[in-house]
Formats: C-alpha cells, sequence, structure tokens
C-alpha cells in the first residue's frame, strides 16, 4: 500500500512559542505541558489541556465545532441572516445618499424650468362673479335643497334621530352661505387688484408678489431676495447667493461592493456647479416676474457674503448683473439652453473664472 507523502516541519522561536510550516497552511503554537493554544492561518483554532505525566487530555477546535440541538444550529443560522440584513440595509441606505445627492445636482442645474404659469390679469378682471349680489350663492342653493329632499325613516322618527338630521341640515345651510360670502369676497379682491395691476399701480405690484409668494421654493437653497421698482414697466430684484449650504464640495458614488465613496470635487466642477446656481437662479427669477407682472424688464442682481480685507467684517457684494427683457426672454428654449450661455441674449455683467469662480462687478444701473 502507497503512503501518500505528508510535508510539516516545526521550529522553535521563542520559549514555548513553535511555527508549523505544512504543505497548504502555517500555524503557530502557545503553550507548554498542560495547556497549549494553537492558530493555524486557514483560521482553525485549537485548545489543548492536559494533565502532565498521565496521558489524559481534552482538546476543543473551534472551526470544527458541531451543534447537536436545533436551538444552537438555528443561532447560527438567524446570526448569519442577521449580517447580511445589516450589510443590505447599509448598501440601501449608501443607495439613498447617492440617490439625494444626485437629485440635489439635478435641482441645482434645472432651477430654471420651474417657472409659475403666466397670470393673465385681463381675464381676472373679466370674469364672472360666482353668483348674483342678493340671490342665493350655490353652495346655500344646493344645502337647502338638501333639507328640503331630506324624508326621515321609520327608526330615525322611533329614534328622534331625524331631529338630529335636520339640525345637521340646516347648519349646512348656514355654512353655505358663509362659504358663498367668502367666494363673492375672492372675486371682488381678484377684480380689484387686477384692475391695479393693469393700471400700472407699482404698490400692487409689491402686493401680489408678497401674496403670491412665486419665489417661495428657492429659499430652500438659502436665498433672500429684495424686490424694489418706481417705474411701472420694470421691477429690480436682488437676491443672495449661499454656496457653502447649497453646493456640495464631495461627490458620492458607491462602490463596487456597495460602499459609500466620498471624493472632493475639482475646482473647475464645484464652480462649474456655482455657476450653474446662480445664472440658473437669475433666469428663474426673470421668469417668475415676467409671469406674474404685466412688464417688460427685470433686473436680477446676485450678491454673496465676502471678507472685507480693509474692515475684518464680512459684507455684500455683487457677482452678477442681468437685464433680462421679455421680449428676448420669451423666444429661449428654457429645457435645451444652459443658464450662463444664455447670458449672451443679455445685457449683463459677470466676472468668472473657472477655478476662481465669481470676482465683484457693478450693478446695471437704469
Amino acid at each position: 500500500m502507497k503512503l501518500g507523502l505528508r510535508f510539516r516541519k516545526s521550529f522553535k522561536i521563542a520559549p514555548g512559542v513553535r511555527v508549523n510550516v505544512g504543505k497548504k497552511s502555517v500555524g503557530m503554537s502557545v503553550g507548554g505541558k498542560g495547556l497549549r493554544y494553537s492558530v493555524n492561518s486557514s483560521g482553525r483554532r485549537t485548545s489543548t489541556v492536559g494533565i502532565p505525566g498521565t496521558g489524559v487530555s481534552y482538546s476543543t477546535t473551534s472551526s470544527s465545532r458541531t451543534y447537536k440541538t436545533e436551538a444552537y444550529k438555528r443561532r447560527s443560522a438567524l446570526s448569519k441572516l442577521e449580517r447580511e440584513q445589516q450589510k443590505l440595509e447599509e448598501q440601501e441606505y449608501n443607495q439613498l445618499q447617492v440617490d439625494l445627492y444626485n437629485n440635489r445636482l439635478e435641482q441645482i442645474r434645472s432651477i430654471h424650468h420651474e417657472a409659475d404659469d403666466p397670470v393673465d390679469w385681463e381675464e381676472v378682471f373679466r370674469r364672472n362673479p360666482p353668483y348674483q349680489k342678493g340671490t342665493e350663492g350655490p353652495n346655500e342653493k344646493d344645502a337647502k335643497q338638501q333639507l328640503s329632499a331630506y324624508k326621515p325613516g321609520f327608526f330615525e322618527k322611533l329614534f328622534k334621530k331625524d331631529e338630529v338630521k335636520v339640525k345637521k341640515l340646516e347648519a349646512d345651510v348656514q355654512e353655505g352661505i358663509q362659504q358663498d360670502i367668502e367666494h363673492w369676497e375672492d372675486w371682488q379682491r381678484a377684480q380689484r387688484m387686477a384692475k391695479r395691476i393693469l393700471d400700472k399701480d407699482i404698490d400692487a405690484y409689491l402686493e401680489v408678489i408678497n401674496e403670491f409668494g412665486p419665489l417661495d421654493d428657492l429659499l430652500e437653497f438659502g436665498s433672500g431676495f429684495e424686490f424694489g421698482t418706481d417705474q411701472p414697466d420694470l421691477i429690480h430684484v436682488s437676491f443672495d447667493v449661499h454656496p457653502d449650504s447649497v453646493i456640495p464640495e464631495q461627490t458620492l458614488s458607491l462602490t463596487k461592493t456597495g460602499k459609500l465613496s466620498r471624493k472632493n470635487l475639482t475646482k473647475t466642477d464645484y464652480y462649474d456647479l456655482l455657476q450653474d446656481y446662480v445664472c440658473g437662479s437669475a433666469l428663474r427669477i426673470a421668469r417668475d416676474m415676467f409671469a406674474l407682472l404685466p412688464i417688460a424688464t427685470v433686473f436680477v442682481h446676485a450678491y454673496e457674503d465676502r471678507l472685507n480685507t480693509a474692515t475684518g467684517h464680512q459684507a455684500k457684494v455683487a457677482i452678477l448683473s442681468v437685464k433680462y427683457e421679455r421680449e428676448r426672454l420669451e423666444k429661449l428654449n428654457f429645457t435645451q439652453l444652459d443658464p450662463s450661455d444664455a447670458l449672451s441674449n443679455f445685457e449683463h455683467h459677470m466676472v468668472f473664472k473657472k477655478t476662481k469662480g465669481f470676482d465683484e462687478i457693478k450693478e446695471i444701473i437704469v
């Protein structure tokens, strides 16, 4: 009978410590007579306890331990599932963070797409009232019809539920009257506002901006706004730029194993995104002003807080100023244009460097 060849070498490297070299693994054992602990490169760990001189010993190997009861077997399986679930939850969380990051970039790059629908003040002024004054309004009429059509059933009369129902219907009539009054007052307010807007009332411009809040969704980008004019055919809008809270400094992506990878944006990528944010916001502001007001020109000025080295304090400096004209703006294809490139269609002041961003400029003065 042929025996297979085995290769094994053992040598001492310190008192009580030996290195065992086999054909498929390398191991190390520590200890002397009575207690010995071995670790193998394959992951096998063995503890041996013996009584010197008796030949009696007890050995346990962690990598080959088999459990006899279902509870211990089940625990091992559940532990494995738990580790897999934790890994899956981490991957799902990481994917969500990447999705949120990419969505933020898409928002910044498409700010100028989200303009309001135009308000036709002529149509608002011509609208008929919801009902003729001195007659029943639609809500009152409907509630009275419900009341007159109510016929209580036998059991409703027996348990006197009909009285409760009648009181409810009578209350509905009063509520309908109040709703009609409110609708009439809303129509009247809209009529008055439309007339003032069509009459080029500057105060009405500012009131309707305050009431409609056309730029409120831009507040999430940290912008504050100021509106002003002394001429009925134009308006100036100033807004604050806060790149630190809007523009991310890192990219987020997933590795092949689902880990979250963070890398610093290059200067050119960072400032390119900043330019999209500033120029896109300016274009969006102009579009909303033209949609809301019957004006021909919108001046948009962007400001950023910067350190004034002469005073040591933060001060607002202008970084973009644009004169948008309605006739030119309405010819643009907003879903395809680049808001920075679109500035070439309008008078504007901007000094932008790809690796440094915006320089201070002078606002356009009427």
